[in-house]
């Protein structure tokens, strides 16, 4: 077990971009008591100088730059390592901080294949304490961890039905990015880059799932991967749900409503949620019980959804020594998830949880290697399915 962090936290972010300038920053900002940012790694020297006078306003943090991330941790030996580059490079990244006894916070996806997410578990385990995270910012608002724990406690009755629905828009500018709509270097379309956080919240309140079935096109944009997937899927537990990532919705949401057997949960927001997103109504045999309904409601304290949120708990685990939430089996249960999305939706045969692993295609792979999907078979064509 890792020992338990006393002292404050020496971090380092690599990859200066929106992300990390826009909410890993401000995050680390939150938590100044507990955290001194002290580098920061990008090849790009005009954004890292950019980076580094935003860390610097108020005296906050005084941060050396570097455009290597071995030579960064060689010479800093950061606690904390917060990664915010292009998905392709994440397992690397991740890997080479936990061999130099860093924990990490990387953004989604933490890497691109199952086989990858076995690596960084390997690599954990081989460096015997710091752990890797996933950011799933959405777990942590109250709003949802007030879900949780009535679904948790059944004081919502059974799950039954459920919906998850991640309906964004990205033009033809948004894909011109290099790196974007590629396996290679994004891991694949909305399903890993978009709908991959509220699927996450999705198995957060509803644990384990058992079955998916499911459907991909490429209908708009020309791109490697899809632009737009749905899915089906079966729970432990019995329930049953419908899942649509795309990103060709003029009208953005997103989205997560469970039935239960006394009411429904709903959570409409876009980017981020707080209390006031989330809606409980009651079914008909229990609207003449307001002491329960009044149980139902989010907590007067609002904690909106954010990297501040998850970092809190990061730093929490780091205290104790012990592994965070965000990491180990139960967001590699998210990745399996997409991976068995895609396979379904690719094979047009259903998936169940546990069955792809070493010598199957898809875990090497989110394509799969399927001739209408992998790399070499993308074309201009913009009708699949």
């Amino acid at each position: 077990m890792a020992a338990a962090a006393t002292a404050r936290i020496r971090a380092a972010v690599v990859g200066t971009g929106g992300i990390v300038s826009g909410s890993h920053l401000p995050a680390l900002r939150d938590h100044a008591d507990r955290v001194d940012l002290v580098a920061a790694v990008d090849v790009a020297a005009d954004r890292l100088d950019a980076f580094r006078a935003a860390a610097a306003e108020g005296g906050t943090f005084d941060v050396t730059g570097y455009s290597d991330v071995a030579a960064m941790l060689e010479a800093e030996r950061p606690g904390l390592v917060l990664i915010g580059t292009p998905p392709s490079l994440h397992r690397e990244q991740t890997v080479a901080a936990l061999e130099a006894g860093a924990w990490v916070l990387c953004e989604k996806p933490l890497c691109l294949t199952l086989a990858e997410y076995d690596e960084i578990a390997a690599a954990e385990k081989e460096a015997g304490g710091p752990y890797a995270s996933v950011v799933f910012q959405h777990r942590y608002g109250s709003g949802a961890v007030h879900a949780r724990e009535l679904l948790a406690e059944g004081a919502l009755g059974q799950p039954l039905v459920a919906h998850c629905q991640t309906t964004w828009h990205r033009d033809t500018a948004y894909y011109a990015v290099p790196w974007r709509g590629r396996w290679e270097t994004e891991g694949g379309g909305p399903s890993m880059g978009h709908g991959i956080h509220q699927m996450d919240l999705l198995l957060h309140l509803l644990g384990d799932w058992t079955e998916i079935r499911g459907m991909a096109g490429r209908l708009v944009h020309t791109v490697e991967s899809e632009d737009v997937s749905t899915a089906l899927v079966r729970f432990e537990s019995g329930a049953m749900a419908t899942v649509v990532n795309s990103v060709l919705s003029p009208d953005e949401v997103s989205r997560i409503r469970i039935d239960c057997a006394d009411a429904t949960v709903e959570l409409t927001h876009l980017y981020g949620h707080r209390n006031d997103d989330w809606v409980y109504t009651p079914a008909p045999h229990v609207r003449d019980e307001p002491a329960r309904q009044r149980a139902w409601r989010t907590p007067a304290a609002d904690l909106p959804s954010s990297h501040g949120a998850q970092l809190t708990g990061l730093l929490d685990a780091m205290r104790d020594g012990v592994r965070p939430p965000g990491s180990g089996q139960d967001a590699r249960r998210t990745l399996e998830f997409i991976a068995a999305l895609y396979k379904a939706a690719f094979t047009g045969q259903p998936v169940r949880a546990g069955e792809i692993v070493p010598g199957d295609p898809y875990y090497d792979a989110m394509h799969g290697d399927h001739p209408a999907w992998a790399p070499k078979a993308a074309t201009a064509t913009t009708k699949e399915s």
